[in-house]
């Protein structure tokens, strides 16, 4: 493998080449941002699998284990119609490089800091690449008159909705923690180039999403890690807290049907949709069952509600169903037992 080194206002832009990456025969071209994080990697992956060129963009920051990022990279490096960019979607230059380089047939934006409870240590970070770094990329996407922006949004902007399940209708103009704020705004200022530029945004609410490669800071990868090592766990409010956990396979297939489905029609083509598995699961339930597939006990920390913190999330996915003929269906249970055997072996633990 070869790579190119391009000096950038902010730091090192490797990128990945190998290949026939210029015939573009075998399919369309896509960018992917964030593209070694969770859902950007099985993205990605999606992609590349069936046939087309994929430009990734990532920082491979260190809010957790960059090891694990290098692994999804090397991963996506297999193959040869993927191109590799090191760098932050802050990186104005380095966006308005890579959009120079093709017709993209879809951006998919999913690079973000992510984490609810770190915004409120850190709220400039969430500012500075949730808000600032999506606004170059609807400036790209203006400029070269992208045919379809999909973009993550979460779940977080519902705040402590009382309403449930949680539709899209409802209102998300409570916030409750930094991070839900910058996934609104994100929605806002997408609505605003929809209206003014008549640019095409879908953007996605995911929902709590779990799975193989997935977050080291999400509750089921740090309860499996610390109940096979034998140590507590800490369970905010009892444990009687609700989350619409959503398998990756579900929120992957969404995102590819929605991208064959194509932009949102309309004079103003934007859209919203929930991507959630609709069935909350109390927290002291996914430890019953990660207990039970794991085949130990858990030793608890009973601890207080956390500020920045929801009591319950559930996601309506008529709106999802309708537009793709697809709803997420992977039980927790599945879900939990395909999780456990991928963490058993990444980690090769017997």
């Amino acid at each position: 493998m070869q790579y190119v080194r391009k000096k950038q206002e902010k730091g090192t832009v490797f990128k990945h080449g190998g290949g026939n990456m210029s015939s573009g025969q075998e399919g369309s071209a896509f960018l992917v941002t964030g593209c070694v994080g969770f859902i950007g990697f099985h993205m990605a992956n999606r992609l590349l699998a069936e046939g087309n060129e994929v430009f990734g963009i990532d920082n491979l920051n260190d809010y957790y284990d960059v090891r694990l990022k290098r692994d999804r990279l090397a991963i996506l490096q297999r193959n040869p119609r993927f191109s590799f960019f090191k760098g932050s979607v802050e990186n104005k230059e380095l966006l308005e490089h890579v959009f120079s380089l093709r017709p993209f047939e879809t951006v998919i934006h999913l690079a973000a800091q992510a984490g609810v409870r770190y915004s409120l240590e850190q709220p400039q970070q969430y500012v500075q690449a949730n808000v600032a770094g999506f606004l170059n990329i609807l400036e790209c996407c203006r400029k070269r008159q992208t045919k379809h922006l999909i973009y993550a949004s979460s779940s977080s902007v519902y705040g402590n909705n009382r309403n449930t399940p949680f539709a899209e209708t409802d209102c998300t103009e409570k916030p409750v923690s930094m991070y839900a704020v910058s996934k609104k705004a994100n929605e806002l200022m997408a609505y605003a180039y929809c209206h003014l530029y008549k640019l095409p945004a879908t953007g996605l609410r995911f929902f709590t999403v779990y799975g193989p490669w997935g977050r080291p800071d999400m509750a089921v990868f740090k309860f499996t890690g610390a109940i096979l090592k034998g140590e507590p766990i800490k369970v905010y409010n009892q444990g009687n807290m609700k989350r619409d956990f959503t398998y990756i396979d579900d929120v992957i297939e969404s995102i590819s049907r929605l991208i064959k489905k194509g932009p949102p029609a309309g004079t103003i083509p934007y859209k919203i949709y929930n991507v959630g598995n609709h069935k909350p699961v109390e927290l002291n339930d996914l430890i019953a069952c990660l207990e039970k597939e794991l085949g130990r006990k858990a030793k608890k920390i009973f601890l207080p509600l956390q500020p920045g913190d929801v009591l319950e999330t559930f996601a309506s996915v008529q709106e999802l169903e309708q537009a793709i003929n697809y709803r997420p269906s992977v039980s927790i249970e599945e879900g939990i037992k395909r999780f456990a055997a991928w963490y058993k072996s990444y980690y090769k633990i017997s």
